[in-house]
């Protein structure tokens, strides 16, 4: 069973569309949206099974250029 994580992502001042577009590329997301406040952008991922979250994201995410922060939520159970 694959793990739902949330991440904020916070952009460099007029990177943020670009980085939506380096993610969208990927094709690593499940949703990917635009936000207010803090960050820039809110993603939700499906983490596949066997894979530890952080070094997932850390191989598939954070090595795009002009992410300066992200802010990961990890989900345990649905109700």
């Amino acid at each position: 069973m694959s793990t739902c994580v949330y991440i904020q992502i916070r952009c460099r001042p007029g990177s943020t569309y670009r980085v939506a577009e380096a993610i969208t590329l990927r094709e690593i997301h499940s949703e990917l949206y635009s936000t207010s406040g803090d960050f820039d952008l809110l993603m939700k991922v499906y983490i596949p099974e066997g894979n530890d979250v952080g070094v997932y994201i850390n191989d598939n995410l954070l090595d795009i250029d002009g992410i300066e922060r992200s802010l990961t939520t990890m989900t345990f159970k649905a109700f």
